[in-house]
């Protein structure tokens, strides 16, 4: 069985929390609870970690499915090179970004799920795994006749002769019975 890549995981866990984290916030910035200004970071804190987030790592083996419209966010975090392709410093960024937030009550949640994202990452940081692109292969055109597309057919497919073809159902319908049937008229009462 193969081995499970933890930083998948922590990757669809931290792009929750993030997106958890600005709902939290702005639910508490709009309401002008008490202490809103934590929820004014946690706004800015969950969009930061869901911009760092957005763009998957490419697997190990097997294929990993893009995100719409990844491609812009992972020339932008492939800037920052190992800043952002070590684990170890993405859990300590997440741990780091999750404190503040955990004091009000409308972004606890996001607080939680980002320690959660922390500790797997650090986890993946462990067993060696790192952020690698997901890089796009140059699409080969197709050329005619060179072997992967292939001329139509000239000529229409055989067909058998028209007396040994199936016949219609409304011929078959008509068929004898073989066993007699006999009608009796009258019955019982005249």
């Amino acid at each position: 069985m193969g081995r499970i890549e933890w930083a998948m995981w922590a990757n669809e866990q931290a792009l929750a929390s993030g997106l958890i984290l600005v709902t939290g916030g702005t639910v508490a910035v709009a309401a002008q609870f008490k202490g809103w200004q934590f929820a004014a970071y946690a706004i800015v804190a969950g969009v930061f970690i869901c911009l760092l987030e957005y763009p998957r790592g490419k697997r190990k083996k097997g294929s990993t499915m893009e995100r719409c419209g990844q491609k812009y966010l992972t020339a932008v975090v492939k800037v920052f090179g190992p800043v952002t392709r070590n684990y170890y410093v993405r859990a300590i960024l997440h741990a780091a970004l999750a404190v503040p937030a955990g004091f009000l009550l409308s972004t606890i949640l996001g607080t939680a799920c980002l320690g959660i994202a922390s500790a797997i990452y650090l986890l993946a940081a462990i067993r060696g795994e790192e952020w690698n692109p997901i890089e796009q292969k140059p699409q080969e055109r197709p050329q005619v006749g060179g072997g992967t597309i292939k001329q139509p057919p000239t000529m229409p497919p055989p067909r058998p002769p028209p007396e040994t073809r199936k016949k219609q159902p409304a011929e078959e319908a008509s068929q004898e019975n073989p066993i007699p049937v006999t009608i009796e008229v009258g019955g019982v009462g005249r």
